[in-house]
């Protein structure tokens, strides 16, 4: 999961509104420049265009953390679609980004749907990034980039949960591609680099060495200065224990070259991956913070 070769940090937002002179504008773009004002967090820069809001902050706890939900107003994405979403949180800033509901992929017959997704974060700065799953419907060909530029002492917690979506005789697996890319940036070097692509028509992903027989993924990456050894213990233990209660789990985690750890599952179900990485979640906001379990309340 490692990259040592030199990579240069992401563009922050706030470097323009609009896509590189000569290309098509994106489907849907949306800007969050995130700064500590007293005791909170707020939106110092907010920008939108296209197939992309952002709600109203709302608090889940008393800690000054605000939670920022993206709506895509047009319900999917679809063959040619680009999205791109930028979240800076400044230093000592803290925030959690989510989705309304699930990113819901289409058939894509001519291009992939694609999103480029580049967080920012300063000293100190604390960024939950906890989408809905990922569902990709038949024939669906979709790309994600996700860059962040970090520095050392900042935290990201990252989820991600990828679901084949229904086809019409019933049978899973009908996507064409889904492949994610994300890399992690400190000081113009690449610290950490993990490319993830499933091709049902290629490749078994059901069978051995993939999925092992189940049918959905769940991955949790953490990057922050406070992860050991002793704490990538414990979540190993989280797990073990989860996958006694659940035997169609299986799961994972190994230790970055940089303070981190990532958790990797398979499972039957998105809300069962789901609900261990929040649990896992759960575990690390327990021991840094003090805040208790996301509950994000969007129903």
């Amino acid at each position: 999961m490692t990259a040592p070769a030199p990579a240069a940090p992401a563009a922050g937002p706030g470097s323009g509104p609009g896509p590189w002179p000569g290309t098509p504008a994106p489907t849907g773009r949306l800007e969050l420049v995130l700064a500590p004002r007293g005791e909170r967090t707020v939106a110092v820069r907010q920008f939108h265009a296209g197939a992309l809001r952002v709600l109203r902050p709302h608090r889940l706890d008393g800690s000054g953390q605000p939670c920022f939900v993206v709506v895509n107003p047009g319900g999917g994405y679809l063959g040619g679609d680009r999205y791109e979403l930028d979240v800076a949180v400044e230093a000592a800033g803290t925030a959690l980004v989510t989705t309304q509901s699930a990113t819901k992929v289409y058939r894509s017959p001519a291009a992939p749907a694609r999103q480029d997704v580049r967080i920012t974060l300063g000293p100190g700065a604390v960024l939950e990034y906890l989408p809905d799953q990922l569902i990709a419907y038949e024939d669906a060909d979709y790309v994600q980039s996700t860059t962040v530029s970090m520095d050392p002492s900042a935290c990201l917690v990252a989820s991600e949960v990828v679901t084949p979506g229904w086809a019409p005789d019933g049978t899973v697996f009908r996507y064409r591609s889904v492949a994610l890319r994300t890399e992690v940036v400190m000081g113009g070097t690449t610290v950490v680099l993990d490319n993830l692509r499933l091709r049902p028509a290629e490749d078994a992903v059901a069978g051995l060495g993939f999925l092992e027989g189940r049918t959905h993924l769940g991955s949790l990456l953490v990057v922050d200065p406070r992860v050991d050894r002793a704490l990538v213990e414990r979540v190993h233990e989280l797990l073990a224990a989860a996958e006694q209660r659940l035997p169609r789990l299986r799961c994972g985690v190994s230790e970055l070259p940089v303070p981190g750890l990532v958790v990797r599952a398979l499972g039957p179900g998105s809300a069962e991956l789901t609900e261990l990485l929040l649990d896992v979640s759960a575990l690390l906001r327990a021991r840094w913070t003090g805040q208790g379990r996301v509950a994000l309340r969007k129903y």
